[in-house]
């Protein structure tokens, strides 16, 4: 699907993702797979150029296995100056954790580049995805 290369765009594919996947992974892995898609178009739309059209491809794909199912999701726009990584971010500031969450929710994530822009990914195998649910104190 396609999105705005705008923050509302990163609304319409957790709606989307949200609805496709209800009925297809269990909820805790949906909520992990919605959190990381938000992340990911939001990276895009403060850190990249978009596609033309000034849209964002978003895309999942689902394959089964024993464990449940496996889940890639992909975010491709038109790239930027600088690769995206995962970088320090002080306790005071206001982003720079973004990609923090993706990588502690994902299996594995990564980037690939072309001629035309770049894909961002994060892949979510049940086998090595068992996070216990985590609990914060007030």
């Amino acid at each position: 699907m396609v999105v705005p290369h705008h923050p509302a765009g990163a609304r319409l594919a957790r709606h989307r993702l949200a609805d496709d996947l209800a009925d297809v992974v269990p909820p805790r892995l949906l909520a992990d797979l919605i959190a990381v898609l938000a992340e990911l178009v939001g990276n895009s739309v403060r850190h990249a150029r978009p596609l033309p059209g000034g849209v964002v491809r978003v895309a999942w794909r689902l394959r089964p296995s024993a464990e449940g199912p496996r889940v890639q999701l992909g975010v491709t726009d038109g790239g930027a100056s600088t690769r995206p990584r995962i970088r320090t971010a002080s306790l005071d500031a206001a982003d720079g954790r973004g990609l923090h969450i993706v990588a502690g929710l994902a299996t594995r994530w990564g980037v690939e580049r072309d001629g035309m822009g770049q894909r961002v990914w994060a892949e979510f195998d049940p086998a090595t995805t068992s996070r216990s649910d985590l609990v914060a104190a007030g």
